[in-house]
């Protein structure tokens, strides 16, 4: 059977369990779909459902992590935009800080989240268990299964990207 053939069937038998799925954890239909599509990509450019015992098993755990890391980011946008929100009442009452370097602010911290947004998933997902969620590094190699020393690695090459991008 052909490569093309396979990953259609596994696409066509799968696929509306995990739209299903996903829409059941984001709660919007095009986040899923998205989702989904990542899924699909990351399985299929790497070529791990060939080397899958369970490719059911794998699709829905590549699914969850992409859904884990979409919560987060959405978290984390949330968290800035009710920042964002307070900002304003603090502009109307006059305490000496100058509008204009809030306006900088709040901007350079858009950059920061986009920044971040754009390290690879797993880079990404070690910076934010440490820097926003405080876990140690072993907590995280822990929680990620992997090695303190990849911990720290991703931390690294984390850290280096951010700072290519802005003087964060």
């Amino acid at each position: 059977m052909s490569n093309a053939l396979h990953i259609s069937r596994l696409i066509e038998a799968y696929d509306e369990e995990l739209r299903r799925v996903m829409f059941r954890r984001c709660g919007c239909l095009d986040t899923a779909a998205d989702i989904v599509q990542e899924t699909y990509q990351r399985m299929f450019t790497g070529n791990l459902w060939q080397q899958a015992d369970n490719p059911r098993a794998l699709l829905h755990r590549i699914a969850a992590n992409l859904a884990t890391d979409y919560e987060r980011r959405r978290n984390t946008r949330n968290q800035h935009v009710e920042h964002d929100d307070t900002g304003d009442a603090a502009l109307q009452v006059s305490d000496g800080i100058d509008p204009e370097q809030i306006s900088l602010a709040c901007e350079r911290l858009d950059r920061l989240v986009a920044a971040i947004d754009r390290l690879p998933a797993k880079c990404r997902t070690v910076f934010v268990l440490r820097k926003f969620e405080e876990l140690s590094h072993a907590e995280i190699a822990q929680r990620l299964g992997i090695s303190r020393n990849m911990v720290e690695k991703h931390l690294r090459n984390a850290l280096a990207s951010l700072q290519e991008h802005d003087d964060f």
